[in-house]
Parts: structure tokens; sequence; C-alpha cells
């Protein structure tokens, strides 16, 4: 009888391991999940950024690109006239 109750026992322990490391697990998966939510978000935030400022990097170009051409014109204009 002594050694029914022995095995019972043992096997409750086991099953309450078995359960403590269930949930850990399972909280670790969240925990890591969240945590890939959150490093997602600011991966967004930080590529709008980058958009944003690539954007206005382009506008600058542009416009530096079309007064170029505007002083280019000039120059030709300039090198007619001594001519």
């Amino acid at each position: 009888m002594k050694t029914h109750n022995d095995q019972w026992h043992i096997s409750r322990q086991l099953g309450v391991s078995v359960f403590v490391q269930l949930v850990l697990l399972a909280s670790l998966i969240i925990g890591t999940w969240v945590n890939l939510q959150r490093q997602l978000c600011l991966l967004q935030n930080n590529i709008e950024q980058l958009i944003s400022v690539q954007q206005k990097f382009q506008e600058k170009v542009e416009s530096l690109n079309t007064m170029c051409i505007g002083y280019e014109y000039r120059l030709q204009a300039i090198e007619k006239d001594e001519l």
C-alpha cells in the first residue's frame, strides 16, 4: 500500500513540474511575441522616418538639379556673348 502511495506522489510531482514548465514556456513565447511586436513597431517608425528623410533629400536634389540647369544656360549665354 505504501508503494502505491509513493508512486502517486512522484507522479503528482512530475505533473506539477510539467505544468510549471509549460506555463513558463507559454510565458516565454508570449513575452517573445510581445517583444517582436514592439520591435516591428519601432522598425515601422524608423522606416517611415527614413522614407520621409529620403523624400526631402530627393526634393533638395531636384531643386539643385533645376538650379544647375539654369546656371548651365546662363554660362552658355555668357560664352556666346564673349565669342
